[in-house]
C-alpha cells in the first residue's frame, strides 16, 4: 500500500482525500494545512489522518505526496518533496513560473520518481475517438476552444490563464504534439485585480491555427472544443459530454451526433499516479507536460501585457 501525505485540505484538497480513501492501493497517512479548521473538518469526516501545520514538521513517513496547495507554493512544497526523493501529484499549473517548472522537472528526473501534474480534462472519454480521427488534424486545421464559467470566487490568486486556459493549452499540446510558433493574446480585469478574460490565437508550424477564449465571470458553463478542415468538423461539448461530427465533401450524413460516459477524472488520475509509482504504467501527464504547459501560460501572459505576438 502507497502511503500518501496531503498538502492542502481546501476545497480541492478535500476531493483528493476522498479519493485517496476510496483505493485499495494507498493510504492516507497525513494531512498538512496551516487552517486551524482543518483538524475540525477531518474529524467531521471521521478521518483518522494526524494534521500537521507545515511539511518541516510532518513526522509520518509516507511515499508520496499530494499537493494541492495555493499555485503560488506549489514551487517550495514540490521541491521539498523531491528532495526526501517523494513521488508527487501537483495540481496543475506546476508551479508559478516557467523558471521553477524547469528547476522542477530536473530534480524530478534527477530524483528518478513519479511526477504527476493534474491535468485533469485529458481524462475526458472522448480523446481517443478524437486522436482516431486522424483526416481533420492533417493540413491546416483549426482549432477553436471556449472555457468560460459564471465567477465562483475561487482560485483568484492567480488570473485566468494560469486558472482555465492551461487546460485547453495542455490539450492542444497533447493532441498536435507540437508546440506553436507564436501567441497573440488579450485580456479583461473585470471582478479582480488579475486577468478574468483572455483569448489568445496560436499558429503551429504545421500550418495549424488555434483560437482560445477563457473567462471566468460569464453567464453559462461553457467548455467546448472545435477542429475544423476540409475533412469536416467535430464539436465536443466537454460539459455535456456529447460528441457531434460534421463530415466535409459530399457525404450523406450531416451531422453525427453521440454521448459519451462520464468519468471520475480526479479518481482517474489518482489510479494512473498509485500505477506509475508501482510501475504497472508509465507516468501519464509528467513534469514536462507541466513545464509545456506552464511556458504557454508565460507565453500568452507576456503577450496580453505586451500586445505583441511573442515568439514560443
Amino acid at each position: 500500500m502507497i502511503k500518501v501525505a496531503l498538502l492542502g485540505y481546501g476545497h480541492l484538497g478535500k476531493w483528493h482525500a476522498d479519493k485517496i480513501m476510496a483505493l485499495d492501493e494507498a493510504e492516507l497517512v497525513a494531512i498538512v494545512d496551516p487552517s486551524p479548521e482543518t483538524e475540525k473538518k477531518i474529524k467531521e469526516k471521521n478521518i483518522k489522518a494526524p494534521v500537521f501545520q507545515n511539511l518541516s514538521d510532518c513526522d509520518v513517513d509516507f511515499d508520496a505526496g499530494i499537493v494541492v496547495t495555493p499555485t503560488s507554493f506549489h514551487f517550495e512544497i514540490c521541491k521539498a518533496l523531491l528532495s526526501k526523493n517523494k513521488h508527487v501529484f501537483c495540481e496543475k499549473p506546476m508551479t508559478s513560473t516557467f523558471e521553477e517548472s524547469l528547476e522542477i522537472e530536473a530534480l524530478a528526473k534527477e530524483k528518478g520518481v513519479v511526477f504527476q501534474v493534474g491535468h485533469s480534462e485529458r481524462f475526458h472519454a472522448i480523446w481517443e475517438t478524437v486522436k482516431k480521427k486522424d483526416t481533420y488534424f492533417v493540413g491546416k486545421p483549426l482549432f477553436h476552444l471556449e472555457r468560460q464559467a459564471p465567477f465562483k470566487g475561487r482560485a483568484t490568486d492567480v488570473d485566468v490563464v494560469q486558472d482555465l486556459m492551461i487546460h485547453d493549452l495542455d490539450i492542444l499540446l497533447y493532441l498536435t504534439g507540437e508546440m506553436p510558433l507564436s501567441v497573440r493574446a488579450f485580456g479583461k480585469k473585470i471582478r479582480t485585480d488579475k486577468w478574468d478574460y483572455a483569448e489568445a490565437y496560436l499558429e503551429f508550424a504545421s500550418g495549424a491555427h488555434a483560437v482560445i477564449k477563457v473567462g471566468r465571470n460569464y453567464v453559462d458553463e461553457v467548455r467546448d472544443f472545435i477542429l475544423t478542415n476540409e475533412a469536416g468538423t467535430i464539436k465536443v461539448d466537454l460539459f455535456q459530454k456529447n460528441f457531434k461530427e460534421a463530415s466535409g465533401g459530399a457525404k450523406k450524413d450531416f451531422v453525427i451526433e453521440q454521448s459519451y460516459a462520464a468519468r471520475d477524472h480526479l479518481l482517474e488520475e489518482h489510479k494512473v499516479f498509485y500505477s506509475a509509482i508501482k510501475g504497472e504504467s508509465e507516468n501519464y501527464v509528467n513534469a514536462t507536460d507541466g513545464r509545456s504547459a506552464v511556458f504557454l501560460v508565460e507565453k500568452v501572459l507576456q503577450a496580453i501585457e505586451s500586445g505583441k505576438e511573442e515568439k514560443c
